[in-house]
């Protein structure tokens, strides 16, 4: 259904904008200050076999707890999981940028130089 500005509507959210979507970063009060929400990509690594898993999320432990008690199929085989790399971002969009950057390459050594470089290779 379109609005009269020619927007797309489903339900009471406007899904077509001549701008596109705000990609701000959410901000929420903690102990009584504004505080943003950060997003991480992470890059965790079986214990069992080496391999490793890229994602993101916006809480490492709580995702890492995720994984190793299985409630991710493509890794409950391979548990357990350790954290061995993260990268910070101020959006979703920007982390979930980065994540299929990372998953692109499909290189096993572009992940471990990522690893010992501490950051993006040069």
């Amino acid at each position: 259904m379109e609005s009269r500005y020619g927007l797309r509507r489903r339900s009471s959210r406007v899904t077509g904008s001549p701008v596109g979507p705000a990609k701000l970063p959410i901000l929420f009060i903690h102990d009584g200050f504004l505080a943003f929400m950060s997003y991480f990509v992470c890059i965790l690594q079986s214990d069992v076999d080496g391999s490793y898993y890229v994602g993101y999320t916006y809480d490492t432990a709580l995702r890492l707890v995720h994984h190793n008690d299985g409630w991710t199929i493509s890794t409950k085989g391979k548990r357990p999981w350790k954290i061995v790399y993260t990268e910070e971002y101020g959006t979703k969009t920007e982390a979930i940028k980065r994540e299929k950057e990372i998953k692109r390459k499909k290189s096993r050594s572009y992940i471990e130089s990522l690893i010992h470089a501490g950051g993006r290779p040069v």
